[in-house]
């Protein structure tokens, strides 16, 4: 099943339109009988957090200079980064190198605390793809990650959430322009899915609608104004302009 959002609400693909949900179904909405056209898509997720994780493919934090880490590397991004499909990243004034990082992201279907990863299936909503832009010389400068991860529009994800995936070995791209500069695949993760939500499930109660997004493969690469982003997972595409902030 494909869940959308459109300016109705959220609702399922069927066909060419959409049947609304009268709330988001990871809160036990049901379909109404009404029925939007499928154009126009929002981000699909109204999270209360957005776990990332740091690191999680070796060549990835290599060639940032990193070690491999021990334990998954966990940071927040925030909610108000989110944008949908379509939507312009906006390089905003503060930094002067934004890169892309494409990632598969896990939409948690139920709250959740302290989940084996045995289990951690069960509390999976869905699957989509996300790019968790991120602004590299304040992220170097910070050390820490809260300012460069979380702009406004550096949280684009979508077009829609697929409930019924296997993503244990799926590709993970990202193309700048038509361009491949991220090719990877969700096998080579250091820390699988379910060992994530082993592990942040540990820290932090996870509510429906939250998301962890998994990390992200080698190749990361600058945006600049007038290029066009393509994220793509288990062959979902999300397409994403760059544009300058509007306010800068």
């Amino acid at each position: 099943m494909r869940i959308v959002r459109v300016a109705q609400g959220f609702g399922r693909v069927d066909g060419d339109v959409v049947r609304l949900f009268d709330a988001a179904p990871w809160l036990s909405g049901v379909e109404t009988g009404a029925t939007a056209p499928l154009s126009a898509l929002l981000a699909p997720i109204a999270p209360s957090k957005v776990v990332a994780i740091g690191r999680n493919y070796a060549a990835h934090a290599r060639e940032l200079g990193h070690e491999v880490p021990s334990e998954p590397l966990i940071f927040l991004k925030a909610p108000s980064a989110i944008v949908g499909p379509d939507a312009a990243i906006e390089l905003p004034p503060e930094s002067a190198r934004v890169e892309h990082e494409a990632e598969l992201a896990v939409v948690i279907g139920k709250r959740c605390k302290n989940v084996p990863e045995a289990r951690a299936h069960e509390v999976v909503f869905g699957y989509l793809p996300l790019n968790d832009v991120t602004a590299r010389d304040l992220q170097r400068k910070d050390v820490q990650f809260t300012r460069a991860k979380s702009f406004d529009t550096f949280c684009p994800c979508g077009p829609y959430i697929e409930t019924e995936l296997d993503v244990r070995d799926v590709e993970v791209i990202a193309r700048v322009d038509g361009v491949v500069k991220q090719h990877g695949r969700t096998r080579d993760m250091i820390f699988p899915i379910p060992t994530l939500i082993a592990y942040v499930s540990r820290m932090m109660t996870l509510e429906p609608g939250d998301i962890i997004s998994t990390g992200t493969p080698e190749g990361v690469g600058p945006l600049v104004a007038g290029n066009v982003l393509e994220t793509e997972v288990a062959g979902i595409v999300l397409r994403n302009p760059v544009r300058t902030c509007a306010g800068a």
